[in-house]
């Protein structure tokens, strides 16, 4: 089992920690943004693979400096794999969804130079054959050749970056790379109102029919529709990772616990199944993937949707969501272990107080409010109006470290020692 840990939390849990759950909840792979010196230093001597990221800011540098990317590998690769506790690199990511539509192809001209040197710098410093470079790219690369057409086996790459697919995949294909593609049913459903919802989940009972193939999922569409687009570029054999693929539980009317549950236990049971099902053109093929995401990240951008801050498996605070079973056993997950809170202080709207819709707006600029949106927000049906000013106050009053002159909000705000939570929605308590 996969999982990637994202780090763009204003509270991060100590990485030790989370590398024993990680290893006593049978995870096996773990994916990191960056190579944050903090959880390398954690992984060494742990048994976890790692793929390790190279943030999509730096492709322009190591794309047109051979030397810049000959020492990202010395300082980031050799320095973790050489030492005597090994942190257990065996991919290293050369960005992430660089030619996603909203990039502008900034990237388009770096990526595959960026990957060539860095191809080059593991070759130099002789890790060709433990170390993979890949690109991890979003569905989005993909389309059918008839837009008419959403026959999986019909999938090629997107024609207006076809040729530098094509190269990438030659490229990927020269060291024995797999290709990286991430899968998200639930962006689809969350975008498309005619979605059908079943369809975006492994397990569902809506089922499509191409030709003679049978289709209970637009993952396993999806999937397939990049191994016909790879057999069209000439590698149909290619090995296929899934890099990112998950289900956030707020922020929108299907992103709820129940939901990731459901989504997430199919892909684990899929991941850890000893007779994968594999895919109509990839049959019994073992699944290699990565659950998205480790954790709740509440300094995520919400511009994707306010569920970007909930994909966790974990919230902030290391307590598992749901019960989840990753082992075959049906024991769920265990917590992160050794978490230490600030003193059980909350910071509330004085009683008696008109709602200063000025200061939740100051509160919800820099904490996260997500759980309060109208939309699919899993505090904002319970909560009266002054429970959710409260609750924008206590998020930020937690977001700076329960400061006192951080609960003033001129003259509104009041700390207390009673916790104010409800049955259906958790004030938190920062780390």
């Amino acid at each position: 089992i996969g999982v990637n840990w994202g780090t763009q939390m204003s509270h991060p849990l100590f990485a030790p920690d989370v590398v024993r759950a990680l290893v006593s909840n049978n995870v096996g792979r773990v994916k990191l943004f960056e190579a944050e010196p903090r959880i390398m230093s954690a992984l060494a001597g742990s048994p976890l693979e790692v793929m390790l990221g190279i943030p999509n800011d730096m492709l322009e540098t190591l794309a047109t400096d051979a030397a810049a990317a000959s020492n990202w590998v010395l300082m980031n690769v050799t320095h973790y794999y050489l030492r005597k506790k090994r942190v257990n690199i065996r991919y290293v990511a050369v960005g992430n969804e660089p030619f996603l539509a909203g990039y502008n192809k900034s990237f388009e001209g770096v990526t595959l130079p960026a990957l060539k040197n860095i191809q080059a710098a593991l070759s130099k410093a002789k890790f060709a054959d433990q170390i993979k470079a890949t690109v991890p790219l979003n569905a989005d690369v993909l389309q059918p050749r008839d837009p008419g057409n959403q026959d999986p086996s019909t999938g090629v790459f997107r024609n207006d970056i076809k040729m530098l697919m094509d190269d990438i995949v030659k490229a990927l294909a020269s060291t024995g790379a797999p290709f990286t593609i991430n899968l998200y049913p639930f962006i689809s459903l969350a975008q498309d109102p005619n979605f059908p919802s079943e369809y975006a989940f492994l397990d569902g009972c809506f089922q499509v029919q191409y030709g003679q193939s049978t289709y209970r999922s637009v993952f396993d569409a999806t999937f397939d529709m990049l191994v016909a687009a790879l057999t069209d570029s000439g590698f149909p054999n290619m090995e296929i990772i899934v890099g990112e693929a998950g289900w956030p539980t707020d922020g929108f009317p299907s992103a709820t616990p129940s939901n990731a549950r459901r989504f997430n236990q199919a892909l684990v049971s899929r991941i850890i199944s000893p007779s994968p099902p594999g895919t109509p053109m990839r049959p019994g093929t073992v699944l290699h993937a990565y659950i998205f995401s480790l954790f709740d990240e509440d300094l995520k951008s919400i511009a994707p949707g306010n569920f970007e801050r909930h994909w966790g498996l974990f919230t902030y605070d290391g307590q598992p969501k749901y019960l989840l079973n990753t082992s075959g056993s049906s024991s769920g997950l265990e917590k992160v272990g050794g978490v230490d809170y600030y003193p059980a202080l909350w910071c509330v709207l004085k009683p008696g107080i008109a709602v200063p819709q000025g200061q939740i707006d100051f509160a919800c600029s820099a904490a996260d409010c997500t759980p309060l949106v109208p939309d699919g927000g899993s505090c904002y049906p319970t909560l009266s109006p002054e429970q959710a000013a409260s609750y924008a106050f206590n998020s930020y009053f937690q977001l700076k470290d329960q400061v006192p002159s951080s609960c003033d909000f001129q003259g509104n705000g009041i700390i207390t020692g009673v916790d104010p939570s409800t049955p259906n929605c958790r004030f938190i308590r920062q780390i």
